[in-house]
């Protein structure tokens, strides 16, 4: 770096954003008032010299520390907006010092006069200055700035050249500033070196691309005028047009792949159609290339094509037991469906496509009970294409129907691409998560579902892009759905419902042994003979692990164990077999993470134990009641809390008139009832609602002011009304799987639910005793509790 030997003087300062001023700059500045005072100030302190003041650039993060120097020509008015500016000079870089006072209302401070001298480094500083001349030539050159290439040419003083940069608008604000505060010469050429160096590459290459669009285009309209020209040319010879002609993407190619095809008669029709149309277009049309696209998505579909029919009744239904336990409803479904199809076979009847001759079923169920894997497994008993289309979180009408052709980037929809995808007019479609589908201003997926899962109407789908009708009356759809309130009435209906309710603990026992460790032993490429698990061990899992309808969480844990026991193999003093017991569970898995809980939760009066529905399969429900104070002005109250729905809300209000205007009869004191009543459902976070916890909030009610518990063994479910009566409720075998997952012996159920035991597997029958009730005191009477001798004594 220079050395700065002058004398400090005080100057006033005039930051300024930009233009950012170099020594030998001449450039106008446009003033404001701290700008105005600057000016004033330098004309007022100077006297026999022109007035002169400091430039430093203004800085966000810190104070400057060099300047400009310069001397103020000329003040005035700026053309075109009428402001005031001042044109000003750059003469010295100078050094910042410490503030001063002076004359006026402008900032002064010390400047030191930076010194330049490069004395002893003339070499470098020659063959820098040489070098950055030439390419700061060579862009003045591409430019075609003659007048400044000469003014360049007569700068002699490396100073001065490389200062010259504060004029280049391909140099930042940043980059100027750092040439203002480097006062050595050749570190400056340095930096002007490396930055113009980039700039012309990044010049040359955008040049080089504008010059290749540039001769593309003009490639283009030569080609253009040519093709018109041939099209001319064969006109007047009386040949066909260019577009007819023979190969790929031709006319006379899709006249021909048309007229080969195996099509249905009114397909073929709209076929040779367009292909009319095509013929008719120009080749520079946008609509020639729609038709094309339109005509290759025609001709791919599988028209023609259909895959035959199982028609061995015990082979299918062994397919389907050796892919999934249980299950049996939709197993028998299918067997159904091809025992009438080849009795229709053997009679010489249809058995092709037509009204309501396709199968479409809804199989509703928590997460992991085999919903989606079935349908692989359903194909391969019928020996049909599969094809999955996930519809969760589908928005979009022309998702499901298709775009109109007339739009950019048009595509059929999913369920022709579907289609598409099988190669066969007749394969099994999984329309995975049909719950999960919601509706915004692009339309409502699940409205235009309709057509396609009606049997009645499906024969004659119309898709948006095809514009045909498409019969998919001979395709197997099966839709998936955990929550199936959440799916529109008039979808339902069109749809056979088959509930996959979870699995009871042999159930899982028997999946995992048969199914999941196997799938899970070649993942972790491990052998029987080299890792066991006991049956002991599969039970624990399912009993204290996994609280879970399906088995998606014990096939984790299994993965897990089997992960460890790999593990263990790959030491040195590992023997095999390594067999996994149920005490070594807590080494490979853990701590079990489900106790039963439900008699601590019930030790203390107001606490009964409910069953609920939820996404998830069936659980266990707390509902808790309390009581304290009176209300405000005297009148008792009633608080709900933990995320309950209207519907839940209003069956708390009913549980509490009914228990109110049933006091005597519940053997309740009325006064224990005239506080402030707190109903409380714990795990708030969770929203909660449903027409099933009124049974179970009365006998909350009736054990809080009663000071008598429920017992820890009883599960209700069923709602009430004004009289006591009890409503009945959906989910009963949901439910009577969870109760017995939680560890319960006796359930309540409403009577008129009494037909849906039919549906619940022996095994959840024998572990619970279910009892149908009707009157809500029934219940409340045999799940509380006796109160303590103790207390009948007192009394």
């Amino acid at each position: 770096m220079s050395e700065t030997t002058a004398a400090p003087v005080a100057v006033p300062v005039l930051f300024v954003t930009e233009p950012i001023v170099l020594p030998g700059m001449v450039v106008p500045i446009a003033l404001d008032d701290a700008a105005q005072a600057a000016v004033e100030a330098a004309q007022a302190s100077a006297h026999d010299t022109s007035a002169r003041l400091l430039i430093a650039p203004r800085l966000d993060d810190r104070y400057p520390t060099h300047g400009v120097l310069a001397s103020i020509l000329q003040v005035g008015r700026m053309p075109g907006s009428g402001g005031q500016a001042a044109v000003v000079r750059g003469e010295r870089r100078a050094h910042i010092g410490a503030g001063t006072t002076g004359p006026g209302a402008a900032l002064w401070v010390e400047v030191t006069e930076a010194d330049e001298d490069t004395a002893g480094s003339g070499a470098d500083v020659k063959a820098l200055t040489g070098e950055y001349k030439k390419l700061l030539l060579a862009m003045l050159q591409r430019r075609e700035a003659w007048q400044i290439i000469d003014y360049v040419n007569g700068i002699a003083d490396p100073s001065t050249l490389a200062d010259t940069a504060g004029y280049a608008s391909y140099l930042s604000a940043e980059q100027k500033r750092e040439l203002l505060e480097t006062t050595d010469v050749a570190e400056r050429l340095r930096l002007l070196i490396d930055w113009t160096g980039e700039h012309l590459a990044e010049v040359e290459v955008t040049d080089k691309i504008a010059e290749d669009v540039r001769t593309g285009m003009d490639k283009q309209h030569k080609e253009f005028l040519l093709r018109q020209q041939l099209a001319a040319i064969r006109k007047e010879l009386g040949e066909l047009d260019p577009s007819s002609a023979d190969g790929a993407g031709g006319v006379a190619d899709y006249r021909s792949r048309i007229e080969t095809a195996d099509l249905p008669e009114q397909v073929r029709d709209a076929a040779l159609r367009e292909v009319d149309k095509l013929e008719r277009t120009s080749d520079q049309s946008p609509e020639g290339g729609w038709i094309r696209t339109w005509l290759d998505t025609v001709l791919d579909l599988p028209w023609g094509v259909r895959t035959e029919d199982s028609t061995d009744l015990a082979g299918a239904r062994a397919i389907l037991d050796a892919d999934h336990h249980g299950l049996d409803d939709v197993k028998e479904r299918i067997v159904e469906y091809l025992a009438v199809r080849a009795r229709r076979a053997q009679r010489g009847l249809a058995v092709v496509g037509g009204r309501g001759s396709g199968a479409v079923m809804v199989l509703a169920g928590p997460p992991g009970v085999g919903k989606t894997s079935l349908g692989e497994s359903v194909a391969r008993a019928l020996g049909r294409k599969f094809v999955r289309v996930a519809l969760g979180g589908v928005r979009d009408e022309a998702e499901i129907r298709g775009h109109r052709r007339t739009y950019v980037g048009a595509l059929p929809g999913r369920i022709v691409r579907a289609i598409g995808e099988a190669g066969s007019m007749n394969p099994v479609v999984l329309l995975d998560e049909i719950d999960k589908v919601g509706s915004d201003y692009r339309g409502d997926p699940s409205a235009a579902l309709l057509e396609v899962l009606d049997p009645a109407q499906n024969h004659t789908f119309r898709d948006h892009y095809l514009d045909l009708d498409l019969d998919l009356s001979d395709v197997v759809f099966l839709a998936t759905a955990n929550v199936i309130e959440n799916n529109p009435g008039p979808l339902l209906d069109r749809m056979e419902l088959v509930n996959l309710d979870g699995y009871t603990e042999d159930d899982k026992v028997a999946i995992a042994r048969d199914y999941l460790l196997p799938r899970q032993r070649e993942r972790a490429a491990l052998s029987e003979g080299e890792v066991r698990v006991s049956d002991a061990a599969l039970r624990k899992i399912a009993a204290d692990y996994t609280r879970e309808p399906g088995v998606r969480q014990f096939e984790r844990l299994l993965a897990k164990a089997l992960r460890k026991a790999a593990t263990l193999l790959a030491g040195a003093d590992a023997e095999a077999p390594i067999i996994i017991d149920e005490p070594d569970l807590v080494a490979f898995l853990g701590r079990p993470r489900f106790l039963p809980e439900s008699a601590e939760r019930t030790a203390v009066p107001g606490v009964a134990t409910g069953l609920a529905v939820t996404g998830l399969g069936g659980d266990v429900l707390y509902i808790e009641a309390g009581a304290a104070g009176t209300g405000t002005g005297g009148e008792p109250t009633l608080t709900l809390t933990g995320q309950l729905g209207e519907v839940m809300k209003e069956s708390a209000q009913i549980a509490l008139s009914y228990v109110r205007s049933h006091a005597e009869q519940l053997g309740v004191d009325p006064a224990a009832l005239d506080r402030n009543i707190h109903v409380h459902v714990p795990a708030g976070a969770v929203p909660k609602d449903g027409p099933s916890a009124g049974v179970t909030m009365v006998t909350a009610l009736v054990s809080m002011a009663t000071g008598r518990q429920v017992r820890g063994d009883v599960g209700m479910t069923g709602e009430v009304t004004l009289n006591g009566r009890v409503l009945p409720i959906g989910g009963v075998k949901q439910k009577l799987l969870a109760a017995q997952r939680a560890g319960l012996s006796t359930v309540f159920i409403p009577q008129r639910n009494e037909a849906d035991l039919d549906d619940v597997d022996a095994e959840v029958l024998a572990a619970l005793e279910v009892r149908p009730m009707t009157d809500v005191a029934d219940i409340v009477a045999a799940a509380l509790e006796p109160l303590p001798a103790e207390v009948v004594s007192a009394a």
